[in-house]
């Protein structure tokens, strides 16, 4: 079957996939991003797990989906805080180490968020936001068949609250990501998660401080880009009804004027990103028998 190859480049792990034209991952497999071994070992490793997908047979494009800055016209990897590389032009790379051909560079976040509004929980929706709750908080906007990447996550909603790397204080990302839980609570999200379906009393407040502090930032997006639909995806969004309960209904209790969208999880989990950067790839092909 005709596909593509597509990978999807996270601060810990790596995704890779061949994508048929229909979205069906026809091929999945999964790597640590070892990025203690530093940036150019992290460059070398998704260029030979690239490599390696060409083995099943030859693409017809390949698409990549990578964290932090992205120049997305030039297929250059600007700059990763997480990874630390910088400059790197994966564009050309890529397509020199698969044989030449076409390859799509796209931010992580607007990919996933690109793979959710085609296959996923904002298909038919005119206008969505895809909120990616993580290590940090990103988030994507859909309008029509544009999506774009926002930076949600640096939205201050506690104005004396702890400094977030991007220089403020008070970031819902330094609150409410996954990441900021699993400090509150001492452990990780998720055991946090479980304690506050025990009914432990710590975990609860924590939950409720970094729910509070989500849905304050999330009326600030939806105040600002009026969607259709509020999709939940990321790690922290695995919760459940425990998550989104209390979330839909601090949302609820915070809107006054604004429009207030249905709140729905991701249908796509972690292929989110290895699925876009398919779509990015067979967008690729479309232009190229068009041109």
């Amino acid at each position: 079957m005709r596909h593509v190859i597509a990978l999807d480049v996270g601060g810990t792990g790596m995704k890779a996939a061949l994508v048929g034209a229909d979205g069906t991952l026809l091929h999945e497999a999964r790597r640590p991003t070892d990025r203690e071994r530093g940036p150019e070992a992290v460059i070398a490793a998704v260029l030979d797990f690239a490599e390696e997908l060409r083995a099943y047979g030859e693409p017809a494009a390949a698409g990549v989906a990578v964290p932090g800055i992205v120049d997305e016209a030039n297929g250059v990897a600007v700059y990763s805080a997480n990874i630390g590389w910088r400059d790197v032009p994966f564009r050309t790379l890529l397509a020199e180490r698969l044989g030449g051909v076409p390859v799509a560079l796209g931010h992580d976040v607007r990919v996933g968020g690109l793979a959710e509004g085609r296959i996923g929980a904002g298909r038919g929706a005119e206008r969505f936001l895809f909120v990616a709750l993580g290590t940090g908080i990103a988030g994507a906007i859909g309008i029509g068949d544009r999506v774009d990447a926002t930076e949600l996550g640096h939205i201050v909603v506690r104005r004396k609250g702890t400094v977030c790397g991007c220089g403020q204080r008070g970031c819902v990302e330094t609150l409410a990501s996954a990441a900021a839980v699993g400090r509150a609570w001492g452990g990780d999200a998720a055991g946090c998660a479980r304690a506050v379906e025990e009914g432990d009393p710590r975990a609860i407040a924590v939950w409720d401080d970094a729910i509070a502090a989500l849905a304050d930032g999330l009326v600030t997006g939806l105040t600002l880009l009026t969607p259709d639909t509020l999709i939940i995806g990321g790690g922290l969004a695995e919760a459940g009804d425990t998550l989104f309960t209390p979330l839909r209904a601090a949302v609820a209790e915070r809107v006054t004027f604004q429009k207030l969208p249905p709140i729905v999880p991701a249908d796509l989990g972690d292929a989110a990103g290895c699925l876009g950067a398919g779509l990015l790839a067979w967008d690729l092909t479309s232009m190229e028998v068009t041109a």
